[in-house]
């Protein structure tokens, strides 16, 4: 079971003001500028934050390019749900910075760019409470929840993209696009992915069926390189100096006034370079260190 956690009764408990300080602390090597938006943002009501009757689930950033960003929560205390804060205040600092430098009609942001702001949040929140958490059994959920988000959303869904792309390919070859020929693609790509050492069940190759995101056609992929550029930007954010963080924050403030690709590059990230994926791997290989070493630790008790 690959969603099993490592450990068991390790999870903590964040009530929703310390949520909101470990969120503050986590954004400060952003500046000032940063950190005291998000700040006023978290005091005056852009946060919907606990679930109730009616109201949908999950989480979600919204708004107008002449209101405040606001913030659909379901807040539950878990680690998650602190990561999920600071990962929606990502998309709302995004969108308030753009409002706030763009005209209105280069004021959105595509999907490509998207995920970077929100993400680049996360990771500077498992970082800070990383280089803080000294007792075992806490940084081992905290590194189980630092993979979980490599393995879901690198390496998870560039199988789904392959997925995707094999078969469209299929179609355009005049192939049947039969439910058996489906499976067995996801199938094999399942075993490919996730290699020897995993026990691959055989139903699970209908789970494409239940996947929402093959209805949008090549859409996916953004979140691995999303998720990879994330990490090469939160690494440069925090060691690379100053110079970094004024690049990132410009780039979050510039909207669609240039070709995504271009706007990255600025951060500091070269996409049509295999740069900030090796970058991101590299990350997730120190990760796996670290959880080795803190699990022996671990043993030793």
């Amino acid at each position: 079971d690959v969603y099993a956690p490592l450990l068991k009764g390790s999870a903590k408990d964040y009530s929703y003001e310390e949520a909101k300080e470990m969120v503050l602390e986590a954004v400060k090597p952003l500046g000032t500028e940063y950190t005291d938006v998000v700040k006023a943002g978290l005091e005056n009501r852009w946060v919907d934050v606990y679930p109730n009757k009616g109201k949908r689930g999950g989480a979600y950033s919204s708004g107008t390019y002449t209101s405040n960003p606001y913030i659909l929560c379901n807040y539950t205390g878990t680690l998650d749900s602190v990561s999920t804060l600071a990962h929606e205040m990502g998309h709302s600092m995004h969108s308030y910075r753009t409002n706030h430098a763009q005209p209105v009609h280069y004021a959105n942001y595509t999907m490509f760019v998207a995920e970077v702001a929100s993400t680049v949040n996360e990771n500077l929140l498992i970082e800070q409470l990383l280089q803080k958490e000294t007792d075992p059994a806490q940084r081992m959920a905290l590194l189980n929840q630092y993979m979980e988000g490599f393995k879901g959303t690198i390496y998870r869904q560039t199988m789904f993209a392959e997925f995707e792309k094999e078969a469209h390919a299929a179609s355009e070859r005049g192939e049947s696009l039969t439910p058996e020929f489906l499976n067995q693609l996801y199938l094999n790509l399942v075993k490919k992915y996730f290699g020897e050492d995993l026990v691959i069940d055989d139903e699970v190759q209908y789970e494409w069926a239940r996947i929402p995101h093959f209805y949008r056609p090549f859409y996916v992929y953004v979140y691995a390189t999303g998720y990879s550029t994330a990490v090469a930007l939160s690494e440069g954010i925090l060691h690379g100096g100053q110079d970094r963080v004024r690049k990132y924050l410009e780039f979050l403030s510039m909207g669609s006034s240039a070709y995504p690709i271009d706007e990255l590059k600025h951060a500091g990230v070269d996409l049509t370079t295999p740069e900030p994926i090796d970058i991101a791997l590299e990350k997730f290989a120190k990760i796996l260190d670290d959880a080795e070493e803190t699990f022996a630790k671990l043993q030793q008790k």
